[in-house]
C-alpha cells in the first residue's frame, strides 16, 4: 500500500475503504488533494502548537494537513458516523493530538476540550455554513472563544461576508461579520478539487475579531439588519415594519433619511439603528 507523504494513506484509498461515499443530505463534498488541504491549513497562519476547531472533518483530508503542520490539538466535529473508523487511524497516528466528537456542530460545545482560545479551521458541510459562521460572530460577550476562522464557502456566501455598502452581495451577513471582525477572501477552489464535485465555485475566507465600532446586543442588531434586508428593494420606512413598530421613530432619533434602502446604510448606519432600537426596548 502507497502512503501519502504524511505516513497515512491516500484519501481515495481510505474513502474506497470505508465506503465512503459523500452524503448530499449531510452537505458533503470532500476534498481528496492534500496540496489544497494543506493550503487550507497553511491560510490560518503558522500552526506549531495551537489548538484548533474543525467542522465536518469527513474522511480527515484537512485534518491530517492540521496535524502534519504542528497543531497540538485538533477537536473535530463530525456527524456522520461512517467517518469515525477512519478519523480513528488519524488520531492513532497522531496519538493524544486529535479529539473526535460525534454530533452535529449546531449543538456540540467545544469548548471543554480546549485550553485557551483556538482557531476554527474548516471545510464547512453547505447546509449548516452560514448558521453556524452567524453563531460564531454573535456570542453575547466578545472578544470570542476563537482567535481565527479560516473557513470554506461557497463563493457566493463568501462575497456576501466580505461585501462593502451599495454592493450587490451586501448584506446580513456583510454587517454581522464586519461589526467584530476583519474578513477577506483568501483563495477560490474549483469543483473539480472536490468528489462529488460541486456545481460551484468555493472559496476560503480568513476572519480575525477586532474590537467592536460599537456595544450592541448582538440579537438586537441581527433583527435590525434581518428586517432591513427582508425586502432589500423596499425602503427602509417599510421593511423595517417587520420589526414590528413605526420604523419613522427609529430613523429620526437614528438621523437616517427613511427614503433609503438597506443596501446602501454603512454598517456604522445599522449600528446607530440597532443601538436605538435597543434604547427603545
Amino acid at each position: 500500500m502507497s502512503l501519502a507523504p504524511d505516513g497515512l494513506p491516500p484519501l481515495r484509498e481510505v474513502i474506497a475503504r470505508h465506503g465512503l461515499a459523500a452524503k448530499k443530505s449531510l452537505g458533503q463534498n470532500f476534498l481528496l488533494d492534500l496540496n489544497l488541504t494543506a493550503r487550507i491549513a497553511r491560510a490560518s497562519g503558522p500552526l506549531e502548537g495551537a489548538e484548533v476547531i474543525e467542522v465536518g472533518p469527513g474522511p480527515g483530508g484537512l485534518t491530517r494537513a492540521l496535524l502534519s503542520q504542528g497543531a497540538a490539538r485538533v477537536v473535530a466535529i463530525e456527524r456522520d458516523a461512517r467517518c469515525l473508523d477512519a478519523l480513528a487511524e488519524i488520531a492513532a497516528h497522531y496519538p493524544g493530538r486529535l479529539i473526535v466528537i460525534e454530533g452535529d456542530a449546531l449543538e456540540v460545545d467545544p469548548r471543554p476540550h480546549l485550553t485557551g482560545p483556538a482557531r476554527i479551521v474548516a471545510n464547512l458541510p453547505y447546509n449548516v455554513g452560514t448558521e453556524l459562521l452567524v453563531r460564531w460572530l454573535t456570542p453575547p460577550d466578545w472578544p470570542p472563544f476563537w482567535e481565527s476562522l479560516t473557513l470554506m464557502f461557497q463563493r457566493e456566501v463568501a462575497e456576501r461576508i466580505v461585501a462593502a455598502p451599495g454592493s450587490k452581495a451586501y448584506g446580513r451577513l456583510s454587517v454581522l461579520a464586519q461589526w467584530r471582525a476583519t474578513a477577506r477572501i483568501v483563495f477560490d477552489v474549483p469543483p473539480s478539487a472536490f468528489v462529488p464535485p460541486p456545481k460551484v465555485t468555493s472559496s476560503v475566507v480568513h476572519l480575525r475579531p477586532v474590537e467592536p465600532r460599537a456595544a450592541i446586543d448582538p440579537k438586537v442588531l441581527e433583527r435590525v439588519v434581518a428586517a432591513a434586508f427582508s425586502q432589500r428593494r423596499k425602503m427602509l420606512r417599510q421593511s423595517l415594519k417587520a420589526l414590528g413598530r413605526d420604523p419613522a421613530p427609529l430613523l429620526e432619533t437614528a438621523g437616517i433619511d427613511p427614503t433609503r434602502r438597506a443596501e446602501t446604510l454603512s454598517i456604522d448606519e445599522f449600528l446607530a439603528l440597532a443601538r436605538v432600537a435597543q434604547s427603545l426596548g
